[in-house]
């Protein structure tokens, strides 16, 4: 729908950069209603429009008139509920100044620069303590009957005695093992952290062996383990690139909800 002819439009731009003697601000109007140069200005701004690229300015202005025109028409005809209209437009409104709002303000105040800053300010966060571990592990479960878990303890101590005689981990594990997934990397765990298995296992691991030593066959709620330390216990700290994510995630809740209680003091809220 083209109400206003290329000359027209032409004219309005003109007026818009070199301004109008008459009246700076009214660049064109709507059955009556002035359209002024900040409100067209920013919806410029809104649609990233260079204002010095005039030909796009007088292509979006023509737009922008054709869908002010439209939406006039279209409210004078009461065709849809104003209450309907205006309360659609009010929530709108404000979920489109929260999301704003926030995605701007989260933006300034959780920076790079606060994320490494807080890495560096909370580093025992980013540290567990890690050992390097390989185990037979001779499985029992709560169903077992009492002639059962002895056997199985039976087997555990007759592994534990061929490793006593100097017979390879490795050996005993492919014979005795019940941890398949570990048996085929000669019973290796890998590197640990503290406290995240079974409690008696890490106790164990942690604070009573020494690298290369075999421990005694203990019970957890897997069954009867025998471990090696293959490496003592060591700090280990997380990189700042594998958490940067979870502190982002962490530091942007803090502030928006500290920020949320701050602009929520600001306003009186009463119910009738």
């Amino acid at each position: 729908m083209k109400i206003y002819t290329r000359l027209a439009v032409t004219a309005v731009i003109s007026s818009l950069l070199f301004a109008c003697e008459k009246n700076e601000d009214a660049i064109a109007s709507v059955d009556n209603k002035q359209i002024s140069q900040v409100t067209f200005d920013a919806f410029l701004a809104l649609k990233n429009i260079d204002k010095k690229n005039t030909k796009q300015v007088e292509a979006y202005l023509s737009q922008y008139l054709d869908r002010e025109a439209m939406a006039m028409a279209i409210e004078k005809s009461n065709f849809l509920s104003a209450e309907k209209v205006e309360a659609e437009i009010n929530e709108f409104k404000k979920e489109m100044l929260i999301s704003r709002y926030f995605e701007q303000f989260l933006k300034e105040k959780v920076s790079n620069t606060a994320i490494r800053n807080y890495y560096a300010a909370n580093a025992e966060k980013f540290e567990s303590k890690k050992a390097h571990v390989a185990h037979i592990l001779i499985r029992t479960n709560k169903n077992m009957s009492e002639v059962e878990r002895k056997a199985k303890y039976t087997k555990a101590h007759e592994a534990y005695s061929k490793l006593k005689s100097g017979e390879d981990f490795s050996k005993i594990v492919d014979e005795f093992s019940e941890d398949t997934i570990s048996a085929k990397k000669s019973g290796e765990l890998g590197w640990i952290n503290e406290g995240a298995i079974d409690p008696v296992f890490s106790k164990t691991v942690f604070n009573q062996l020494s690298v290369d030593e075999i421990s005694a066959p203990f019970q957890s709620s897997f069954g009867f383990h025998i471990v090696k330390l293959l490496a003592a216990p060591a700090v280990i700290k997380k990189p700042l690139n594998k958490v940067k994510g979870d502190i982002r995630f962490q530091l942007r809740k803090k502030v928006k909800d500290e920020e949320i209680k701050r602009l929520m003091s600001s306003v009186k809220v009463t119910q009738s």
